[in-house]
């Protein structure tokens, strides 16, 4: 694939090449990312300006715009410097104004000069009793008012370009428009009476009424879908490089992992077995695995994380976890530990903190192979960490692993299986935009014996009476975790916000009882806090939500949660997943500042309703968007100009598997939709994909 196709150079041209885009124009319309007419084209209008023609401006409901015909009476200029300039007008039925600032006299006589009929177009209010119109948006001889849509479209501005530059220079670039052949599948642009992409584009600039700027509007779902689909196929085409290289057969044969299942307490979930079949199965192919595992909290990971190790180890392999931070990556050694005893099996950590001599021995023994399951934090990255045959690599994922990670993971261990973990339940739409290169396992069910946590939602002016339970509790010998909201971003705010709550639950409830953690204390005193608590010596761990991440404290029953109403719900769920982990009772206190607002009312409401983690997610989705929920600035997700992924989730599954069928039948893309579906991947800028297909 040696380069652009010829039929796309005119929309990637400058935008002088484009009417009324002069150089200064052109840099200004580079601040908004526009630099090609193609960009132009898929900056689509976001609203209309009803601009149908009138013959009086009679009975219209004032201020609106107004389309008119009138004849143009007296010119009355301005009487002072800076004073406005009149020109008084009548149409079919009544008279009103026209008003300059600024206006030119002589220019304003030759333009509109008494007597001449003109087509005027702008808004109109009453000012002193008098219908006006101030500075017309649109004044023509009755011959040129064609040039006037019905519907004008509205874009979305930069400093230095007006409506009319913008909507000149869309409607130039639209001229440039080709015809492309046809990427789309035919059935599905029949079932759905989707029409050409050139069609498309046109409308969505060219429109004739309000509903077409539905996202559901045929024109509208179809551009929508190009995106996607073109996002999709990217990902499936890196999918499919990932499995062209060989992997390696890791074949389970159930001895470890029968220790295990035999010394468990309990039976797994249907999800747990569900999964972890997959994941065996996946292991015994020669082709790459590339999974995520996707379970809510306290949904039992850790069980199905470690028995995918054992199938490595079982076949005489080695396998790798990985934690984004030192804490969690010795939570996991706690929580494996003892798996790792009832299988008879070596497990190590390695972290960052391993120095010298220690960190030397533990390197050769990974080397030589006599540890078979390593813990650790991206230290396992560094150069001297070498396995002596690592089969499968897991990533916990906190958000933090982009495709590209896990590439280079996957490259550590010639041909290793790589399985995410994610703890955040993820609404489908973005778990497809976000991890469209994976074969997903969700994990959906709770384990035997976890209670549901009682969730109740207080007003902070009730603080007295929490405070108080808290200390029954307490007496009862329970533990509790109190999370003091992130004021503003500011740090400094957040520092004084957990101290302030610190000092007065001291002060009631004795010295030594209650510790604090937050985002500014150095890593060993917030780990020497968290130790403490884990250990049970303090009852109440004050702490900014640097607590959120996976913290696991068996007999911590109580959650309080301050001002609940600015936290996001997919936090305050994880927050809440914190406790119910023992064999006691749990709670979660809701507290919110009143009044509280709608947003925040339906938050509350939500998560006092379900624990369900999917049905939280997909309600925070449709309540905040995509890049609030998971911070757009670390998300990994794709920017969509045109896509709406909370509206158009049924989108992307189509596209997804439409992606995936089409490589599975033309993997190097060179049937006539083949090619069809490169000239798109161009259009879309997906260089990624178009180097994956030209290596292909």
């Amino acid at each position: 694939m040696s380069g652009r196709p010829e039929i796309l150079f005119p929309l990637f041209a400058g935008l002088e090449t484009l009417l009324g885009v002069g150089p200064r124009t052109a840099a200004n319309f580079h601040q908004i990312g526009v630099e090609t007419p193609r960009d132009l084209l898929f900056s689509l209008p976001y609203s209309l300006v009803d601009r149908r023609r009138r013959s009086t401006i009679k009975d219209v409901d004032l201020p609106a715009v107004v389309t008119v015909e009138v004849t143009i009476g007296s010119h009355r200029a301005a009487r002072n410097k800076g004073g406005a300039y009149r020109i008084h007008v009548e149409d079919a039925e009544v008279d009103f104004q026209l008003v300059f600032f600024h206006g030119r006299s002589r220019y304003l006589e030759s333009q509109v000069p008494e007597g001449t009929r003109r087509v005027v177009s702008g808004k109109i209010e009453i000012f002193d009793g008098l219908a006006q119109m101030v500075h017309p948006d649109h004044m023509l001889p009755v011959g040129e008012a064609d040039e006037i849509p019905d519907y004008e479209p509205v874009y979305r501005l930069t400093q230095g370009i007006t409506q009319k530059t913008f909507f000149k220079a869309a409607q130039s670039a639209l001229k440039m428009v080709p015809e492309l052949s046809e990427w789309i599948d035919p059935s599905l642009l029949n079932k759905e009476s989707w029409p050409a992409w050139h069609q498309a584009i046109q409308s969505g600039h060219n429109l004739n009424g309000l509903d077409e700027l539905d996202p559901q509007s045929p024109a509208r779902a179809r551009l929508a879908y190009d995106e996607l689909f073109a996002h999709q196929l990217t990902l499936s085409l890196a999918r499919q490089v990932e499995r062209k290289s060989p992997g390696i057969v890791s074949v389970a044969d159930g001895s470890l992992q029968s220790k295990v299942l035999a010394a468990l307490p309990y039976r797994p979930t249907g999800a747990q077995s569900r999964a972890i079949s997959e994941i065996t199965n996946d292991l015994s192919l020669d082709k790459r695995m590339n999974r995520l595992l996707q379970g809510d909290v306290g949904s039992g990971k850790t069980l199905v994380a470690f028995m995918a190790l054992l199938v490595a180890v079982e076949a005489s392999g080695q396998g790798v976890m990985m934690a984004p931070t030192e804490i969690l990556a010795r939570q996991h050694l706690e929580g494996l530990k003892p798996l790792a005893e009832d299988a008879g099996v070596v497990l190590e950590l390695l972290t960052g903190r391993d120095k010298g001599a220690e960190r030397r021995a533990k390197l050769t023994a990974l080397e030589r192979g006599d540890i078979q399951i390593l813990v650790g934090t991206h230290a396992v990255f560094q150069q001297d960490v070498k396995f002596n045959d690592l089969r499968l690599a897991i990533v916990d994922e906190q958000h933090r692993f982009g495709v590209r990670q896990r590439m280079e993971l996957a490259e550590k261990g010639q041909g290793a299986d790589v399985l995410v973990m994610t703890a955040t339940p993820i609404p489908r739409s973005l778990a497809l935009a976000q991890y469209g290169d994976m074969d997903i396992s969700i994990l959906d069910e709770k384990p035997p014996g976890r209670k549901p946590v009682k969730t109740a939602v207080i007003s902070t002016e009730r603080i007295d009476e929490v405070i108080s339970h808290l200390r029954h509790a307490i007496d009862e010998g329970r533990q509790c975790y109190w999370v003091c909201p992130l004021v503003e971003e500011s740090e400094v705010m957040d520092l004084i916000a957990a101290e302030e709550r610190f000092k007065r639950l001291r002060a009631v409830l004795g010295e030594g009882v209650v510790g604090l953690v937050h985002g500014q204390m150095p890593a060993a005193e917030k780990d020497a806090a968290m130790a403490a608590f884990q250990r049970g010596e303090t009852s109440v761990l004050v702490a900014t939500t640097v607590i959120e991440v996976g913290v696991n404290v068996p007999n911590a029953s109580i959650m309080v949660i301050e001002r609940a109403e600015i936290f996001g719900l997919a936090q305050l769920h994880q927050l809440r997943g914190r406790v119910g982990r023992g064999s006691a009772e749990a709670t979660c206190l809701l507290m919110y500042q009143a009044p509280l607002g709608a947003t925040g009312r339906k938050r509350l409401k939500v998560l006092r309703e379900t624990e369900d983690g999917f049905v939280i997610a997909e309600t925070d989705l449709q309540m905040r968007g995509a890049g609030d929920m998971i911070g757009t600035a670390q998300s990994g997700l794709p920017r969509f100009q045109i896509a709406d992924l909370e509206r158009q989730a049924d989108l992307m599954e189509i596209a997804q598997s439409d992606a995936r069928t089409l490589l599975s039948v033309d993997p190097e893309l060179t049937s006539s939709r083949g090619q069809a579906a490169r000239v798109l991947l161009w259009l879309m800028r997906q260089d990624q994909a178009i180097r994956l297909i030209s290596v292909g």
